[in-house]
């Protein structure tokens, strides 16, 4: 009979904590022993670790590490400590301002699914005392793109995997009819499709366009779409595709 392997409890919050801050002590920091401890630990376990930090020495945990650390690891390290909704919500916020970073923030806010995009935006709200669609709305640029992450913020979404195959066969028809058929895009064809339906619904809408069409809705997207826009609708369609993109790493999702 098989033996069962139990796999090794992580050390306590307090024993983490003690180990970084004698990590910081010293000649230099030791990257190494910073990296090992909080490149294991999920979002619960680093919370506890940063509390834990501050109440034994009196420091808050995140700005220690912005002081010993430098460059992308500095970067790389003190976005990974939030919980996922937190670090989403800063990076579109430094990736609207200043130098605008449109592919940074299109990536985050296409590649959330509803109820992810609400925790995002309270968090939001509650971190800039700004709405994100107030944000989008001032800070980008006319245009498709920002009509679609405005509206892919704003229209409620179901999340569940049932859908209306009639309404899927229509839907394929119309993003054909909107793209490929005439000279030329209407995009709100495009934008009120991405932005309204499910996830589930969409991967039947790419299904539909293959069997009428003989060819992917993703390669129509390619031909027919370009710049941030393009971008937009491709990371909706690959992330309804395949869900691990979103969900699939605690660090990067929401776990």
């Amino acid at each position: 009979m098989a033996s069962v392997i139990i796999p090794p409890m992580p050390p306590s919050a307090r024993d983490d904590a003690l180990h970084l801050y004698r990590a910081f002590k010293g000649f230099g920091c030791d990257t190494a022993a910073v990296i090992n401890i909080l490149g294991h630990r999920n979002a619960t376990q680093r919370a506890a670790i940063q509390k834990e930090y501050h109440a034994t020495y009196s420091e808050d945990l995140n700005k220690r590490l912005s002081s010993e650390l430098s460059g992308e690891l500095k970067r790389a390290v003190i976005m990974w400590m939030p919980d996922p909704a937190t670090r989403d919500a800063n990076i579109v916020r430094h990736a609207l301002e200043g130098d605008v970073d449109l592919k940074a923030a299109t990536e985050v806010i296409c590649s959330r699914t509803p109820s992810q995009m609400r925790q995002f935006k309270q968090i939001y709200f509650s971190s800039f005392d700004v709405d994100l669609e107030d944000d989008l709305a001032t800070k980008l640029s006319s245009g498709d793109h920002k009509k679609l992450l405005v509206a892919y913020i704003s229209v409620p979404r179901y999340e569940g995997p049932e859908y209306d195959q009639a309404m899927v066969q229509k839907d394929a028809e119309l993003l054909y009819k909107a793209g490929e058929k005439k000279l030329g895009t209407d995009e709100k064809v495009f934008i009120q499709i991405f932005s309204e339906r499910s996830r589930a619904h969409l991967v039947a809408v790419g299904s539909a366009y293959q069997s009428l069409y003989g060819h992917s809705l993703e390669k129509a997207i390619t031909k027919e779409t370009s710049g941030y826009f393009f971008n937009a609708l491709l990371t909706i369609l690959q992330c309804a595709d395949h869900p691990g993109f979103t969900q699939g790493n605690e660090g990067f999702g929401y776990g």
